[in-house]
């Protein structure tokens, strides 16, 4: 397994991906498409709201149904019914152990990134050197 952190002081928004065996296995897409399904239900109003094609987030699902030891969302077919997705209880639990690991990240950065930034050149990473 193999954590990894994006920060950056622009955005000051820390991006956190837990990757094991070379695949990621939750990354805040993937938080954000099972944030979305459980708040609405809807795997196409989820993609709709994040700006992802029904496919694409239909494939993070399957991905993340793939990669855990139990399904994290349940899809239901269309029909009289209407369809619709919700996320299981291990989906939940792990939105929940995500969205926590992304708030401590966040803590942490806020407090140490000052500190790295203050060592910086100024003009670091500028293309003209």
């Amino acid at each position: 397994m193999k954590p990894t952190l994006a920060a950056s002081p622009a955005h000051e928004k820390a991006r956190f991906r837990v990757e094991i065996k070379h695949a990621v296995a939750i990354g805040p897409g993937k938080a954000d498409v099972l944030e979305g399904i459980a708040e609405t239900g809807s795997i196409a109003e989820t993609g709709r709201r994040l700006n992802m094609s029904y496919q694409k987030v239909w494939s993070l699902v399957a991905a993340m149904n793939a990669d855990f030891v139990e399904p994290l969302v349940l899809k239901q077919r269309g029909g009289a019914s209407g369809g619709g997705a919700q996320l299981t209880p291990t989906g939940q639990r792990v939105l929940k152990i995500y969205r926590a690991i992304e708030s401590d990240a966040q803590r942490a950065i806020a407090r140490r990134l000052p500190q790295l930034l203050g060592l910086i050149r100024p003009n670091a990473g500028d293309s003209e050197r």
